[in-house]
């Protein structure tokens, strides 16, 4: 029997309806405030998806188990995963998850208090050529790490929300996978970070949204990090992301540039060259699923999942207090 997943909203595209084609483990048995045009065919037309207005009406569906938020109003999404907690769901939610470090903090408690497992969709750092890194730097080859560079870079379109707490903003829900760059690929830390952000080049001449943000960090271990983010990415780069990661540590560095297309690992006086990225990447839904079913471990705890989350709202305050 596999496990039933109900899927609420498709706010941000991260929806997981494609992941759960044919799954071996978990099957769509409801869905709430979704575009169904979405589901493929297949999934449109079985009989066994039950589709609700509300995901009231979805959790009175007592098939689902699981159910994956990518909420249409992201500031209600943190409400609307611990209503699913309290009422025996587990859950995996779109980022940012909270935008507020007293909700993050909520979330854990709800976590701790019902035993349902809750995990924000952070697999940046396990997908390729991230994962290969984050790899070969707990593998000490590049030494101690003491300073990290991270880009995370969008196109602009004018669907994308001027209302921040629709999709969580620039640094809620594009510069956290810059963020994830530092902590789950660098593998360290981060104590302290600061922020500052504009909405200069923004085509809405009265609009909210901002365009770019540049952050500085401090890191546990003594060294230091920046980030660069933005919805600048221009058309003609070819791809929908425009990522960089450097990672400068005592004996070497390695990178991903160009959206992760090239690589590069320097060791001492030798040019390694581009890195081995043909290892399978990581699942973090399967890795989700496998952990509810005793097969596996998340590869982090929520605490340190979170944790990221956690920087971004830090950021978003920093960035807030520059403009006051």
């Amino acid at each position: 029997m596999k496990i039933g997943v109900g899927l609420f909203g498709n706010n941000g595209g991260h929806q997981i309806h494609g992941e759960l084609v044919n799954h071996p483990y978990a099957a769509i048995v409801a869905t709430a405030a979704m575009d169904r045009s979405l589901l493929t065919p297949e999934q449109q037309s079985d009989t066994d998806i039950r589709h609700y207005d509300s995901l009231e009406e979805l959790l009175k569906d007592e098939r689902v188990q699981v159910v994956s938020l990518c909420s249409p109003r992201r500031a209600n999404q943190v409400n609307e995963a611990i209503m699913c907690m309290r009422r025996g769901r587990h859950v995996y939610a779109e980022k940012p998850c909270a935008m507020h470090e007293a909700e993050l903090d909520q979330l854990l408690q709800v976590e701790s208090e019902t035993g349902c497992l809750f995990r924000e969709m952070a697999g940046t750092g396990f997908q390729q050529p991230y994962l290969s890194i984050r790899n070969l730097v707990q593998s000490g080859v590049i030494g101690e790490v003491v300073q990290v560079f991270a880009q995370k870079s969008y196109p602009y379109h004018d669907a994308r929300p001027q209302d921040e707490a629709i999709d969580g903003g620039l640094i809620g829900q594009n510069s956290i996978h810059a963020i994830r760059f530092v902590e789950h690929v660098a593998c360290v830390r981060i104590e302290e970070i600061h922020a500052m952000e504009t909405k200069l080049g923004n085509p809405s001449e009265h609009g909210g949204l901002h365009m770019a943000a540049s952050m500085m960090m401090r890191l546990t271990n003594g060294g230091v990090a920046s980030i660069v983010a933005n919805y600048l990415n221009a058309k003609g780069f070819g791809s929908w992301g425009n990522e960089h990661l450097r990672i400068f540590g005592t004996k070497g560095f390695i990178e991903a540039v160009d959206g992760g297309a090239r690589t590069r690992l320097i060791v001492g006086d030798t040019d390694m060259g581009p890195i081995d990225t043909s290892g399978p990447e990581e699942s973090y839904w399967d890795m989700f699923i496998l952990t509810l079913l005793g097969k596996a471990e998340m590869p982090v705890t929520l605490e340190a999942e979170l944790h990221c989350t956690r920087m971004a709202i830090r950021a978003k305050k920093s960035a807030q207090a520059q403009t006051h």
